[in-house]
């Protein structure tokens, strides 16, 4: 994509440590990275006024009671820009791309509802439709893109505590809500950004957050360019396999580098992930060395990402 610099060493190791900890304080980053924490602070302004790196806060569809769903739609050539556009302005989709040289448009969907896209504009060109749930798995990597610059011991340094597991239903108020969507705008706010939205103190906004981090309700993104971590190709791989060896085949993704995202579903295809690849030639040997090797796989069908139409969220910096 046209616009975009390669990250230099520190930019890297920048977003490797935000994939690690969303909020982790520039002090901490600077320390693992060896250079200044003003230095830190103004490539992370820098990146992030240029559109090349956000962070934003993502909370968990399924604590909340909703359904999460991929969306398939089959169109003709000259709409499908419109239909990504319609899907991207939904509040409940993340993750809308244009596939396949422009004659398909995927999305991901959080919804509690039973008609997923009632209101897109099915009358314009549309040749088919498939949805796809998404079903519990400790299958998707911790990022989205290839891009990792710090080793082991840097990555224990930076990481939160994890998670504590729990099946128990969240429930959120009006206060919260208003908490997510800032942090889903900027997910370094400040407390005292925050607190003006919400009318909470600044030490109930950290506690609130804390909280909802500690729980799983509330995780933290990057989102960068491929383009801009040097990577030109990257596609969604729909596979067919083995309900013996669904588990094993998705760990085995999850270890590749190449790999960004990884979720079992309902539907023709079992397994979906997402793949990162600096050029063709290295997609076409992870398809057919990595993939190619795995026993379980039945049946692969590649679709080359032309367009990501929005990410976790589809406004500018500023917006």
């Amino acid at each position: 994509m046209a616009g975009y610099v390669t990250l230099d060493a520190i930019d890297r190791g920048l977003v490797h440590a935000l994939r690690v900890d969303g909020r982790v304080a520039f002090s901490g980053v600077a320390e693992v990275l060896g250079v200044s924490e003003h230095t830190v602070a103004r490539r992370y302004r820098r990146l992030r006024a240029s559109g090349v790196l956000r962070v934003v806060a993502v909370a968990d569809g399924v604590r909340l009671g909703k359904r999460l769903w991929i969306i398939r739609i089959r169109c003709a050539l000259d709409v499908s820009g419109v239909m990504a556009a319609a899907v991207a302005g939904r509040p409940d989709t993340y993750w809308v791309q244009i596939l396949s040289g422009g004659t398909e448009v995927c999305g991901h969907v959080s919804s509690n509802d039973q008609v997923l896209v009632e209101e897109l504009p099915w009358d314009r060109g549309v040749l088919g439709v498939s949805a796809h749930e998404v079903l519990p798995g400790p299958f998707e990597p911790p990022r989205w893109g290839p891009g990792d610059a710090l080793d082991a011991e840097q990555v224990a340094r930076l990481r939160r505590p994890a998670a504590e597991p729990t099946d128990q239903r969240a429930v959120l108020d009006a206060r919260d809500r208003r908490l997510l969507d800032g942090l889903n705008r900027d997910g370094r706010a400040t407390y005292a950004e925050l607190g003006k939205l919400t009318g909470w103190s600044q030490s109930t906004v950290a506690r609130r957050l804390d909280h909802l981090r500690r729980t799983g309700v509330l995780t933290f993104h990057v989102e960068v360019p491929p383009e801009a971590l040097g990577h030109q190709v990257e596609a969604r791989l729909w596979m067919v396999v083995q309900p013996g060896a669904l588990v094993t085949t998705a760990e085995a993704l999850t270890a590749h580098p190449e790999i960004s995202y990884v979720a079992v579903t309902t539907g023709l295809t079992n397994l979906v992930a997402q793949v990162i690849c600096p050029d063709s030639a290295h997609l076409y040997r992870y398809l057919t060395e990595q993939v190619g090797s795995l026993a379980g796989v039945n049946t692969l069908e590649t679709a080359p990402v032309l367009r990501t139409a929005k990410g976790f969220y589809s406004r500018g910096p500023d917006g």
